[in-house]
């Protein structure tokens, strides 16, 4: 009985569940088509705006950066290790477990 229970609110939940999914999706394709009002204060102020990017996207002279903005290297499991060790032994909660234990 307990198995039967189970399995009906397990449908009722996933028929929720895609029934909302069906009615966010539909909402959306009209939210998207729908024209929003230029002539507002709003979207007057939000045109004549500038648009400034963020200030990581700047180098140091204020130019906009053109190249890629996480450059990965691959390096060994030991280089790995070793970096991960330094940073273990670098922690602050490290220093305090080897004053404890002197």
């Amino acid at each position: 009985m307990l198995h039967l229970l189970y399995i009906l609110a397990f449908t009722v939940l996933a028929i929720m569940a895609v029934s909302n999914l069906i009615r966010n999706l539909i909402m959306f394709s009209f939210d998207r088509e729908r024209p929003y009002p230029t002539n507002s204060s709003v979207g007057y102020y939000a045109g004549k705006r500038k648009s400034v990017p963020h200030p990581e996207l700047l180098d140091h002279t204020g130019n906009l950066i053109k190249e890629p903005l996480l450059v990965m290297r691959s390096i060994s499991v030991d280089d790995a290790r070793e970096q991960l060790d330094a940073l273990y032994e670098s922690s602050p909660s490290q220093k305090i477990e080897r004053s404890e234990e002197a």
